[in-house]
């Protein structure tokens, strides 16, 4: 339940610009993902990975969909490695986005459950069988479009699209599902579905120009927030103009330390 902590600590880090004064974040989320391994499993026969839920020193073998949000964030967080566990943490996070996007394909109306069990030898199972379009897994198909150039993404978020717009389209807007078995409407549209999910559809088909990822960060409700640029340019002490440059670059960074620099 506390999802948005690990994202925070990985999003504060690209925020800052990924400098000196902010790499501490960067150690606390790595440190947090050597924790999330930990929680991988893989259900037989299919060998899905999935992510255990972690109670006191139990581990339950379920997965809400809101824990789809970790493909995106773990291939987002993945360059800051060294090659080897770069590649070790993408191949993770593009496993679990499959999973992710067989919560969706493995229902009669190709939209996934709120969460699923994986008993051993049924690979996955819905529980709580409702939809309330929810943006996590395309999200996360999103960040591995951007990151990887994989058309497969594109595809896998044309095909989400494609049932919501079967199941949940209705005169005035998108309702969610009561139950994603039957294909039972309720009477809904959570704000998010139009502040995320729709959002990152769209920027799934947009080019990679549109809200670069190297000048931008989303929070974890999908507002993008620009990256701050910092001006640590070494100044000549040779002459009386650097040293007066220097004085405001000091007086500038107490002032407000993460005034964008243009």
């Amino acid at each position: 339940m506390g999802d948005s902590f690990y994202e925070y600590l990985l999003k504060v880090w690209i925020q800052g610009n990924r400098t000196a004064a902010v790499s501490h974040y960067r150690k606390m989320w790595e440190t947090s993902m050597k924790g999330l391994v930990s929680l991988v499993r893989r259900t037989t026969p299919s060998s899905f990975a999935y992510l255990g839920e972690k109670m006191g020193s139990s581990i339950n073998d379920k997965m809400d969909e809101l824990a789809c949000f970790a493909p995106g964030m773990l291939a987002l967080g993945s360059s800051g490695y060294s090659p080897d566990e770069a590649q070790k943490f993408l191949s993770l996070a593009e496993e679990l986005a499959w999973t992710c996007y067989n919560f969706y394909q493995s229902t009669p109306t190709k939209l996934a459950g709120e969460n699923y069990f994986f008993n051993d030898g049924q690979d996955m199972s819905v529980g709580t069988s409702w939809n309330i379009l929810r943006p996590e897994t395309v999200e996360s198909l999103f960040y591995l479009w951007r990151l990887t150039g994989n058309k497969t993404y594109q595809e896998w978020g044309w095909n989400i699209f494609q049932a919501f717009e079967k199941n949940s389209r209705v005169e005035s807007g998108y309702v969610g599902l009561k139950d994603v078995n039957t294909g039972v409407k309720d009477n809904m549209m959570q704000s998010f579905f139009l502040a995320e999910t729709l959002k990152y559809l769209y920027l799934l088909f947009s080019p990679s120009s549109v809200i670069p990822l190297d000048e931008w960060v989303f929070n974890t409700e999908a507002h993008p927030i620009k990256i701050v640029t910092r001006n640590d340019r070494a100044v000549s002490s040779g002459s009386s103009g650097g040293s007066q440059e220097s004085d405001r670059q000091l007086r500038t960074r107490k002032e407000g330390r993460f005034r964008v620099h243009h």
